[in-house]
């Protein structure tokens, strides 16, 4: 008789053996040609080898479902374990076929899936995955924070890097940090909320409040970033049209060897006070011919909101 070990180490095994270890009981029964022992993180698995072998499979499926989706139903389950044969990447069909179009960027909790949904968006994908600094250009609604946030997010799951970070300058229209209630945090949060909404969606709560407070996942203004050297991490800088000149030059003489960079603005959003330039603009002009940077502009075709957006913003003059 053969014998199989299998780690369980970076799965909740309370998702994947299910309440009152209800998935454990399926599996066996859907393998009862073999003696399945699961003790803390190890899986022992006894029996021939060729069933070993089938097992070792389909189980290898299920661990990636489960991390990937953080949840698992019985009819996933038994979709994973059932006989259907493997595609030609090693997924079976079902998951295989949400890949296939390669929009997938992010699985959120409960198995949300969070795409690239605009040829523009598709090429945010590309560009970060050639180059190390990526500037997302486009007016409000066109998913370049949110790519953004989910790409970061992508490249944490996968242990590309070890830390993400997100920053926006502190200004907004008509707004001024001194008039707001609070300490320091309570006077900024408000400015960094569309960071926190769009990590909502694609990070447990509890998983996300423990990345929070180890500091796995930083948010914070962009004058925090200010002598740091950022490495092995993977930056943000959004609503960049209200930072500087110095201030962009800063942000991104901050990078590291080991770092991606994304830079996402609207120029036609300023709110620096009427003497002041953005910085955006200068950035944009001057970085433009340099390897290992990338520029994509997204435009009314790429907005993803309500529908009536892109009319509010043609009748702005945002996007033509």
């Amino acid at each position: 008789m053969n014998e199989l070990k299998l780690s369980i180490e970076n799965i909740n095994p309370a998702v994947l053996w299910g309440p009152n270890n209800d998935h454990f009981e399926i599996i066996k029964k859907q393998y009862p040609k073999l003696k399945i022992v699961a003790r803390g993180n190890e899986v022992k698995v006894l029996g021939d080898e060729h069933e070993l072998g089938i097992f070792e499979e389909k189980f290898h499926h299920l661990l990636e479902h489960v991390e990937k989706f953080e949840n698992l139903n019985i009819t996933d389950l038994e979709r994973i374990l059932g006989s259907k044969p493997s595609s030609s990447n090693g997924l079976p069909d079902p998951v295989a076929d949400k890949f296939a179009s390669g929009e997938v960027i992010v699985f959120g909790p409960n198995g949300v899936m969070v795409k690239a949904r605009t040829a523009n968006q598709h090429r945010m994908v590309d560009s970060i995955n050639k180059s190390d600094i990526l500037f997302a250009i486009g007016p409000a609604g066109t998913g370049k924070t949110y790519t953004a946030v989910a790409l970061a997010v992508r490249a944490l799951k996968n242990k590309e890097i070890k830390r993400i970070i997100l920053t926006r300058p502190a200004v907004e229209a008509g707004e001024n940090l001194g008039f707001l209630p609070g300490d320091l945090k309570e006077k900024i949060d408000p400015y960094l909320r569309p960071l926190y909404d769009a990590l909502d969606d694609m990070i447990p709560a509890e998983k996300l409040k423990f990345y929070l407070e180890n500091r796995t996942i930083e948010i914070a203004p962009l004058a925090f970033m200010r002598g740091r050297t950022l490495d092995n991490c993977f930056v943000i800088l959004d609503e960049a049209q209200n930072a500087t000149d110095m201030q962009l030059k800063m942000f991104l003489t901050r990078m590291g060897p080991s770092a991606k960079f994304i830079v996402t603005g609207d120029v036609t959003q300023i709110d620096l006070p009427k003497k002041q330039q953005s910085g955006l603009h200068t950035a944009l002009r001057i970085l433009t011919d340099i390897k290992g940077i990338e520029i994509v502009y997204l435009s009314g075709e790429d907005v993803v909101r309500h529908k009536l957006v892109r009319k509010i913003l043609a009748a702005y003059g945002d996007i033509q």
